[in-house]
């Protein structure tokens, strides 16, 4: 019986250890970056929000926080240029399914695109919070 504990003891010892390193990277990671380099990359992702007050606010936002605040870190810098591609692509299916909504299939492709824009913003800037390198699932690589 002792060596079947041993065994089933030691792959759980080693999953546990391998378990743990994923979690030390992002967090070695994070600590590296200060609390105004997360802050501002969060900001690149909820400023597309701004598109619901101004027209095109969705891009400008986060383009003009992008172009101040670029050189002060790569992870600003990073988040920054996914934040703006992701607001033209989205801009672009938006523009697209209303233009769309005369052949009816509009009508239901502009909610669930407007749903997708809200969720990708939010988890995309609750990540840059936490110091995480996001990447939106669909987005042109406009800015590279």
């Amino acid at each position: 019986m002792d060596p079947n504990q041993s065994n089933q003891n030691e792959p759980q010892s080693n999953h546990q250890s391998g378990a743990d390193d994923p979690h030390a990277t992002p967090a070695s990671s994070s600590s590296e970056l200060s609390y105004d380099d997360k802050q501002m990359a969060m900001f690149c992702h909820f400023l597309a929000f701004a598109g619901i007050i101004v027209p095109f606010g969705a891009i400008i936002g986060p383009l003009v926080l992008w172009l101040i605040k670029k050189d002060q870190s790569e992870f600003i810098n990073y988040h920054g240029k996914e934040a703006i591609n992701f607001s033209i692509t989205m801009t672009i299916v938006v523009v697209v399914c209303a233009i769309l909504i005369m052949a009816v299939v509009g009508i239901l492709l502009l909610p669930l695109a407007l749903m997708l824009w809200l969720v990708f913003i939010i988890v995309a800037g609750i990540k840059a919070n936490e110091g995480e390198y996001y990447r939106y699932p669909f987005s042109l690589r406009l800015i590279d």
